[in-house]
């Protein structure tokens, strides 16, 4: 069992930063594939950013460019900075852990965080 705990999110003007973090719990997030999704009001989750044990990672176009997902697995942790944000993407963001890569598209896992809102307004 992991249980994983988002935090970072909050309100930021179009054009600026933030960084997301997931903390897992248990010493075996080392070996799973995790990812961010995001889900805006009234809209489907979706997905956002991957990273494998070793470290090869995927975006969605949307953030591609922009975004830059990462891990740290001494500290059981993955990280999301988000630049350049956008009123667009505002949304709750959550963490993803034990997934998979099929044919170079993430499909999520289980384990699921409660969510960390961000907001984009000015």
């Amino acid at each position: 069992q992991v249980q994983v705990v988002e935090s970072g999110g909050g309100l930021v003007q179009p054009g600026g930063s933030l960084r997301l973090s997931c903390a897992a719990s248990g010493s075996g997030f080392r070996f799973f594939v995790a990812g961010w999704y995001r889900q805006a009001p009234g809209k489907q989750r979706e997905f956002v950013a991957a990273i494998t044990p070793g470290g090869d990672t995927t975006y969605a176009d949307s953030v591609k460019g922009r975004f830059t997902i990462s891990r740290d697995n001494a500290k059981s942790t993955m990280y999301l900075r988000m630049n350049s944000l956008k009123p667009e993407d505002t949304a709750a963001y959550y963490c993803n852990v034990g997934g998979y890569f099929i044919g170079g598209v993430y499909s999520s896992g289980n384990y699921w965080g409660q969510g960390t809102q961000v907001t984009v307004s000015s």
